[in-house]
């Protein structure tokens, strides 16, 4: 049996908690937490407990910000008009906010 863990607080976390996601979601949940730097588990606890998640610039987060943006960019390509209410632009919102506060 292993031992058992505890986070930074010294909590022991016993219980599990999953949740089901729509492929869209699921791509936009792994962009933010890829690029916060937090685990995923991390990044969702903080916003479910309406805690603010505070990006640290690092090389790491450069990189999977740079990604995401080829990815968007790929896709504005291919479409031939987009909506209000994509996916695409509220990803690309999201990323362009990080970035903008990045720079501050």
């Amino acid at each position: 049996m292993s031992a058992k863990n505890r986070d930074n607080k010294q909590r022991w976390r016993s219980i599990t908690i999953g949740f089901r996601v729509s492929p869209e979601e699921a791509y936009a949940l792994d962009m933010r937490v890829l690029t916060s730097g937090l685990t995923k588990q991390d990044y969702c606890t903080k916003k479910v407990l309406d805690e603010e998640v505070i990006v640290r610039p690092n090389i790491r987060v450069q990189k999977y910000v740079c990604q995401y943006l080829n990815e968007l960019t790929e896709e504005l390509k291919r479409l031939e008009k987009i909506e209000q209410t994509s996916d695409v632009l509220d990803n690309l919102k999201y990323l362009l906010e990080l970035i903008t506060h990045m720079s501050e």
